[in-house]
């Protein structure tokens, strides 16, 4: 065990040992802001010996889903399955892993499927080519966690091993600010009444030697996600949970997966049941809607929409319409739900919602 990983284990022991009330919570705010900052050290570290980033796999279509599992869940049956991609074609190869892409089409809507090696415990710590596999779901819109009828309980574990490196699953960005300033101290504002005081946000703070700054927090936050601001590189994924070969299982252990996970899909990815009903989830779970776009003096064409992931705003659109788009854009006109009036002015920022018409001017 290296010496940081000794240290994360003392500190660990450490908080455990600590009893919490309010006395003790800057004091514990500040042991789990040291953990977070020592685990980004070894995560950094690992990065640049493996070449890090080298192991993105470009994205495509209209949103990226990463099957995530143990080994032999069946994620490989499921891909082909869904997609009918076949596991020697077409895959990427990297030093230590093979992601196998496959292609979903559905409503519309072109939807990459990506297939990474079985996670296993002590993924996040490198152990299994976890690293690589992580680095992957991290960069996926959405991981759909496969889970064998028969051993339930490994969500827990997959759910564990994304928290720890960095993956928040279903969370969205905590609304708060952080500005460095060159003198002044820390100034700390809020909208509403905080469960968290200032000398536990000045703790962390100062872990991380930010001894400057104006913080405006805009919902009431924990320790934990005071921690993922400050870090600054925490990745944000939607879930869906599906536990696979039902076909083999008796009906009263089914029942008790439904009790464990209430809101999962079950299906069996060998014989193909509820396979429809999964595309269907899939597909609202990424949050798509249609926007129509609209060519400046002509009408818009409301037969093929462009399909974008809810959030989405006009600046991404550009981007993804032509390159050129963002750099020579002058304006855009919105029509729909979004629009305060019809054929509201609005710029690179203004967010789409379903149903919408975009009309976006460029400078010629």
């Amino acid at each position: 065990m290296s010496s940081i990983q000794e240290q994360i284990q003392e500190v660990e022991d450490e908080i455990r040992k600590t009893q919490y009330n309010k006395a003790t919570s800057h004091h514990i705010g500040r042991l789990k802001a040291k953990i977070a900052r020592m685990r980004d050290e070894i995560e950094k570290k690992a990065s640049s010996k493996g070449g890090g980033e080298g192991y993105s796999v470009k994205k495509s279509g209209d949103g990226t889903v990463t099957l995530v599992g143990f080994p032999s869940v069946g994620k490989s049956t499921l891909l082909n399955k869904v997609t009918g991609a076949k596991s020697e074609v077409g895959a990427y190869e990297f030093t230590t892993l093979t992601v196998v892409p496959g292609v979903l089409e559905h409503k519309g809507a072109t939807i990459q499927f990506l297939d990474v090696p079985g996670l296993v415990k002590g993924a996040s710590s490198g152990r299994g080519r976890g690293k690589e596999v992580i680095s992957v779901i991290r960069n996926s819109d959405m991981v759909i966690f496969l889970l064998d009828v028969f051993q339930p309980k490994h969500y827990e574990v997959l759910m564990d091993e994304l928290y720890q490196a960095g993956i928040r699953v279903d969370e969205v960005p905590p609304d708060v600010t952080i500005k460095r300033k060159d003198r002044g101290g820390i100034e700390i504002n809020s909208t509403i009444d905080l469960d968290l005081d200032e000398e536990t946000i000045k703790a962390v703070l100062d872990e991380y030697k930010i001894h400057n700054a104006h913080v405006l927090i805009r919902e009431n936050i924990t320790v934990d996600q005071l921690i993922d601001v400050v870090l600054g590189n925490r990745s944000y994924v939607r879930s869906l949970t599906v536990v696979n070969k039902v076909d083999l299982a008796y009906p009263q252990l089914i029942e008790e997966c439904r009790k464990l996970y209430p809101k999962s899909i079950f299906i069996s990815a060998h014989e193909g049941i509820n396979i429809e009903n999964l595309k269907d989830s899939i597909y609202d779970c990424l949050g798509f809607i249609r926007v129509y776009l609209k060519p400046q003096g002509q009408p818009a064409d409301m037969e093929e929409p462009l399909i974008v992931m809810s959030g989405t705003n006009i600046g991404q659109i550009c981007d993804r319409l032509h390159r050129d788009f963002r750099r020579k854009f002058r304006y855009a006109q919105v029509w729909g739900p979004s629009a305060k009036h019809p054929g509201q002015r609005v710029g690179l920022e203004h967010i789409m919602e379903d149903e919408d018409i975009l009309m976006i001017i460029i400078q010629k």
